[in-house]
């Protein structure tokens, strides 16, 4: 999804506006690796901390411990880092700002914290993730638009920032509902692990009206942006309503009576396929704009 995303970006949404870049194919490449590398990394960790709670959650899922030793783990996950780091530096000397290093040292080490202990933190732990999501999406623009922005291109690159900044808190509420969503469906293990949730704290019946309260906010800023941007724009909404505004609507109708396991799990993949659509629509602005 990460990797899908940047080369829309890339390819889709800056290219066709001939719009001022820093980043060539080569560098583009290397900062794809070094964000799906803290990414990846980010996983590990989780899943090596998470052994006693998904052995109840998704038995069938562990691998730590079972395919992969404890010490196999964490040399991959110290492995991963270190690249993600390494390339985080390189591109950040590359594009001459080398202070931005500090996006690869502080995304590494807020995975760690966060698998470790943030994610017992009841909506601490779904904001952070959320907000790490949104980032994979803003990345982009630092390290590719930021750099190449001068007096006479300033007004083209703040738009095509700004569509950026607009999928990234989509991006952000849509994933943090989802972890709300994820943190119903494991709550026997999180329980048994310890792992302070919302529904532990509150009970499925509240937390499922949180979800929805949260889930209004993407829905009401996809329709304010189709009926401020793409009201005139036939296929673009009907794109919109289709795949990302029903589904959304359908989330927060079947929440209400969501109980088991499986009714989360069914809504979790919803909202995956929500993010998924909703991402690739970056490249319809080239039709939209152009």
């Amino acid at each position: 999804m990460i990797i899908l995303t940047q080369v829309l970006i890339k390819y889709y949404l800056f290219e066709p506006f001939g719009i001022a870049i820093t980043l060539n194919s080569f560098g583009f490449a290397l900062l794809v690796i070094a964000t799906v590398c803290l990414a990846a990394a980010g996983n590990v960790i989780n899943d090596i901390f998470d052994v006693e709670a998904d052995l109840i959650n998704k038995p069938n899922k562990v691998i730590v411990g079972k395919k992969v030793s404890e010490k196999a783990a964490y040399n991959l996950y110290f492995g991963l880092t270190i690249i993600g780091v390494l390339l985080g530096f390189y591109l950040s000397n590359m594009i001459q700002k080398p202070s931005f290093t500090a996006i690869f040292i502080l995304t590494s080490a807020l995975l760690y914290l966060y698998a470790k202990s943030l994610k017992s933190y009841l909506v601490l732990g779904n904001i952070l993730i959320s907000l790490l999501v949104a980032m994979t999406i803003i990345i982009v623009g630092l390290y590719d638009l930021l750099p190449a922005i001068t007096p006479q291109n300033k007004v083209s690159q703040q738009t095509i920032f700004s569509i950026l900044i607009d999928y990234a808190v989509f991006a952000f509420l849509l994933n943090w509902v989802r972890e709300m969503i994820k943190d119903q469906q494991d709550i026997n293990g999180d329980h048994k692990a310890g792992i302070h949730t919302l529904p532990i704290a509150l009970g499925q019946d509240r937390t499922n009206k949180i979800i929805f309260a949260v889930a209004v906010l993407p829905l009401v800023a996809v329709l304010y942006y189709l009926y401020e941007y793409l009201y005139h724009h036939t296929y673009s909404l009907m794109y919109a309503l289709v795949l990302i505004v029903a589904p959304l609507l359908y989330v927060m109708v079947k929440i209400w009576a969501a109980t088991d396991k499986k009714h989360y799990k069914h809504l979790s993949f919803v909202l995956k396929l929500i993010m998924f659509f909703g991402l690739i629509s970056i490249g319809l602005y080239q039709f939209i704009l152009l």
